[in-house]
């Protein structure tokens, strides 16, 4: 039976809604091998963070004879490969001007290079054309091995069959595609999008007394993270905060810039509006500006929960201008890589590697804002 994939940098992490995390010791030895990216040294915000590695919540381990194994992999199975000296493409979604991209594709860099492996990167633009594009050039250019940040769930099966026929295995993070577990993909690693939906729900509740006329601010459609952080949110309203009232949701792509003119045109027809539930904190802190410039103060006239755990987001925290934010971890590199490690030995992997998110509050955010990216 495969060991779930743990890894975690010394650090000091917020206390609340902590997940069981599920480690062994070949998993640790395996990575702690392979990962001379400790997340000690300072970087800038957006840089990549300083924050602890991603660590495995939930990891259904396969039974025995089942997962995805270097035999059963695309239905004729592939070769063993080192990954040292092995060339490696990275499939970005979207452009690392968004502070959770920079983090993930720094994460993704710092442990090719730490791990001796040729990095090739190509960015997509949040334009799924492309990035069918960029994965069918990555394999023209003959890399061994496919780490993909996909743009939206479906939509890359042209991409995906590509690699297969290539024989080159694909590992999908951070947005889960509805594509065939083994065949099309070896694993995907994320977040429970669902639970941070729920504990979400749970923040604004307690900022606003559980009392509030809410806004959404939505991402981008066509992916499992927008739908999955908004029904768990939902949800968990309808059963636990009735005093909730979800008066409007709008679509703002994750943007900054759309998280702005949304909130601005949502405030002008709902004047009634007291708070705002953001799918990330690029549109959370958009929204901060639009209800300062609608002379209202955010944080405070409007309570603002958001998702992600940037620095910019957490900061805004220890200002009073936003109330709490739900972490979801980028720093793929480490587990990706040792996910692959794992795979290459041997090992079967299963379909799903739920990472261990963590919370930011006003109790912690000025003691954590070195953990944030």
């Amino acid at each position: 039976m495969t060991a779930p994939l743990t890894t975690r940098a010394p650090r000091r992490r917020p206390t609340r809604h902590r997940g069981a995390v599920l480690a062994a010791a070949t998993a640790s030895a395996l990575l702690l091998a392979g990962c001379a990216n400790t997340g000690e040294e300072a970087a800038a915000p957006g840089s990549g963070g300083s924050g602890g590695e991603q660590t495995v919540r939930e990891s259904q381990a396969p039974a025995e004879g089942e997962g995805c194994t270097l035999e059963t992999y695309g239905g004729a199975g592939v070769e063993a490969l080192e990954l040292e000296g092995a060339t490696v493409g990275f499939s970005q979604s979207e452009p690392d001007s968004a502070s959770f991209r920079a983090a993930e594709t720094q994460s993704i860099r710092d442990e090719a290079a730490a791990r001796g492996a040729e990095l090739v990167v190509t960015n997509a633009n949040a334009e799924l054309p492309k990035q069918i594009s960029d994965i069918q050039d990555l394999i023209n250019q003959g890399v061994q091995l496919l780490i993909v940040a996909p743009v939206n769930s479906d939509g890359l099966d042209p991409a995906l069959s590509a690699a297969t026929e290539a024989g080159i295995p694909v590992i999908t993070i951070d947005r889960k595609v509805t594509n065939e577990h083994c065949t099309d993909y070896l694993t995907f690693i994320g977040s429970d999008f669902y639970s941070q939906g729920e504990r979400a729900a749970d923040a604004l509740a307690e900022a606003t007394g559980g009392e509030a006329q809410v806004a959404i601010l939505l991402g981008s459609s066509g992916n499992n993270v927008t739908d999955q952080r908004n029904a768990g949110f939902k949800e968990k309203v309808a059963a636990d905060h009735p005093g909730l009232e979800i008066v409007v949701e709008q679509t703002a792509n994750f943007a900054r810039e759309e998280g702005q003119t949304v909130t601005e045109q949502l405030l002008q027809s709902n004047p009634e509006i007291t708070a705002v539930y953001a799918h990330n904190d690029e549109m959370a802190l958009g929204a901060v500006t639009a209800i300062q410039a609608a002379g209202r103060a955010p944080g405070t006239d409007i309570k603002i929960v958001s998702i992600d755990g940037t620095a910019n987001a957490v900061q805004g925290i220890i200002d009073g201008q936003i109330n709490a934010v739900i972490e979801s971890n980028p720093r793929f590199g480490p587990l990706a890589f040792a996910t692959a490690e794992q795979f290459f030995s041997g090992e079967p992997i299963p379909e799903d590697i739920i990472i261990e998110d963590d919370e930011y509050s006003p109790e912690n955010a000025e003691a954590e804002l070195p953990n944030a990216f």
